[in-house]
């Protein structure tokens, strides 16, 4: 049976080039919330000879949504990543908001995908390295593991009050916290969770972010590779974590930043 790759955030210059880096003779389900994008970027892999390119409109917060983007994935095939890489990065929104995408979407996406998944199934959350910033052990630890809980943000807006760039930091803790916590959960089915923490990349966002935060600027600076990443540099390491080369890795992070955590600390 055919493998099915779930891709959200597809549309994205780091959605389209974990695309390009699997193979094409996969099956490709992209979700995102506009539906023009997604038709440009089938059409964009289709010229590069993926052929196998299929879309849904999803609004990762919205459980129905998510719910039915698993449905569709089970019905195609044997599902055998689901890499989110959708996200809100600072200057895109409001803290809540933030949160909301990057946080609670992603337990969202954990929940559904963990009722299809089989063993070799493999979820890759696109955390950051700036969830690298923010201590792992404080008082708000095991609140950020239970994102679904109402009153998430009321225990948590002490933490980050209104500030988008500290509610971003601790949305992507968040999601490496909650790779860690359910590593055990997946692997009764022999299914693999992971995540991937990006540094500086030159994808839209990326560039969003360099222009309009001097924090930004700063952290390049400190780079000790002395440059941004690329897009396909993100893709070949979820290529690496989504293969059978990476059978024996779980819960656990991976940092593609060009050193920038490690120069900080």
């Amino acid at each position: 049976m055919t493998n099915v790759h779930v891709i959200t955030g597809g549309t994205g210059g780091m959605g389209k080039a974990i695309a390009e880096a699997l193979n094409k003779e996969d099956i490709f389900l992209l979700a995102d919330v506009n539906e023009e994008r997604l038709k440009q970027t089938q059409q964009e892999l289709n010229d590069k000879g993926i052929t196998q390119v299929l879309y849904q409109t999803v609004d990762i917060t919205d459980q129905e949504n998510v719910r039915a983007l698993a449905q569709t994935a089970d019905s195609l095939g044997e599902v055998k990543s689901i890499i989110n890489t959708a996200g809100l990065s600072p200057t895109m929104a409001d803290a809540k908001r933030i949160v909301d995408v990057n946080l609670r979407g992603t337990s969202i996406i954990l929940d559904a995908f963990y009722e299809i998944a089989k063993k070799g199934t493999v979820a890759v959350c696109i955390s950051s390295m700036s969830g690298h910033m923010v201590p792992k052990e404080g008082p708000y630890s095991e609140i950020l593991k239970a994102p679904l809980a109402e009153d998430l943000h009321e225990k948590m807006e002490p933490f980050y009050q209104t500030n988008s760039g500290a509610a971003y930091s601790f949305s992507k803790l968040g999601v490496l916290l909650i790779v860690e916590d359910q590593a055990w959960r997946w692997g009764q089915k022999g299914a693999r969770i992971v995540s991937v923490s990006p540094g500086t990349i030159n994808t839209p966002m990326g560039r969003q972010e360099a222009s309009q935060s001097e924090q930004m600027k700063m952290l390049l600076e400190r780079t000790p590779l002395q440059r941004e990443g690329e897009s396909p540099e993100i893709a070949s390491a979820v290529a690496f974590l989504v293969s059978d080369a990476a059978s024996y890795i779980t819960g656990t992070d991976l940092r593609v930043d060009g050193g920038t955590v490690a120069n900080l600390k």
